[in-house]
């Protein structure tokens, strides 16, 4: 499970909006800002739930949940050590996205 808090930090960690979170969960926009706008624990149907877990998973989010091992107790997130990737994995999507884009057009 994932917190609405959670949510929005690892975005915020990945330097991205709702809308590009929405574009690589394949979720969107409404369904992002209902999520983190629940109370605690994020609401959705469990599609959804898996593909933003997925999508910030593949961006190089981590999730903490209560209890697990870190230098702090409760809920958290946090990048993964190649973390690096992460920007590297968004840059790809948006251009992939663009060139994609062009392509339909034509």
């Amino acid at each position: 499970m994932i917190t609405a808090a959670q949510l929005r930090a690892a975005r915020i960690l990945l330097g991205i909006d709702q809308r590009r979170l929405a574009e690589l969960s394949g979720l969107s926009v409404p369904t992002i800002q209902r999520m983190e706008a629940s109370e605690a624990m994020v609401r959705g149907n469990v599609d959804s739930l898996v593909k933003l877990i997925t999508a910030l998973d593949t961006a190089g989010i981590e999730l903490i949940d209560e209890g697990a091992v870190s230098s702090a107790e409760g809920r958290g997130v946090r990048l993964k050590v190649n973390s690096g990737s992460a920007k590297i994995y968004l840059n790809n999507q948006i251009e992939n996205k663009a060139s994609s884009g062009m392509k339909a057009r034509r």
